[in-house]
């Protein structure tokens, strides 16, 4: 009687390719990197003005709304600077929003790289618009281009396009941030419309009608401005 042949069983085979074909992946799933962590939050549009128009309380209160929207926020190990410039007075030289918020980069709440540096900030500036230029809980700040109201896109810099301080003696900053009701400021568009035309600039769009409160208001904004994490 011939003896019956058992080197092949077909269960163990299957198993053994089985095994072949999963261990690898089985491998290779182990060995992906965590998913990177989303860069901290660098850059905000206040959700709120400080509620006094143009008086901001000088860059000092300014800063301080910054600091403490931030670490409301959750972000209670970065230092905050508004982007806001002061003009030359008799007593103290000018302060340019360029020169005061650090090197970068600077993310905004939702981890998006709203710029590495500041050459980045200055002239591709291609990721300041509405869907990005969020306030510090993430959220859009309302755009009248985008069907919210009420508007409230204009954003306070006193700033030139080049982030520096107006010249001259005409008052475009508020009287440096102290006053509600001298002077005006100048603002950008967070949204980047004027009107319904897009491509206007984040920091430098137009006058506001005064520094009150209500003059703010009433060309679209609200006394917001932008945030920067400096370190």
């Amino acid at each position: 009687m011939p003896r019956r042949d058992t080197s092949y069983c077909p269960l163990f085979s299957t198993a053994l390719l089985f095994f072949a074909i999963a261990t690898p992946q089985t491998a290779d799933a182990q060995a992906q990197p965590a998913a990177e962590e989303p860069a901290p939050m660098g850059f905000f549009v206040t959700s709120v003005g400080v509620g006094d128009g143009g008086d901001l309380g000088g860059l000092d209160g300014a800063d301080a709304h910054c600091q403490a929207l931030a670490e409301k926020a959750g972000s209670e190990d970065r230092v905050w600077r508004a982007y806001l410039s002061t003009q030359a007075t008799d007593d103290s030289p000018a302060v340019n929003a360029h020169d005061r918020i650090g090197a970068g980069p600077w993310s905004n709440a939702n981890g998006v790289v709203m710029a590495a540096n500041l050459d980045d900030l200055m002239y591709n500036n291609a990721n300041l618009h509405y869907e990005n230029s969020v306030d510090e809980n993430g959220e859009t700040v309302n755009s009248g281009a985008n069907g919210d109201s009420p508007n409230r896109h204009d954003v306070l810099t006193g700033t030139t396009l080049a982030g520096t301080a107006p010249e001259g003696e005409e008052n475009m900053t508020c009287s440096n941030w102290t006053s509600n009701s001298d002077g005006r400021a100048l603002v950008g568009h967070h949204d980047r419309f004027r009107r319904t035309t897009p491509g206007s600039p984040w920091n430098n769009a137009h006058p506001s009608r005064g520094c009150s409160q209500e003059n703010l208001q009433a060309s679209g904004g609200d006394g917001l401005f932008y945030c920067f994490a400096e370190k």
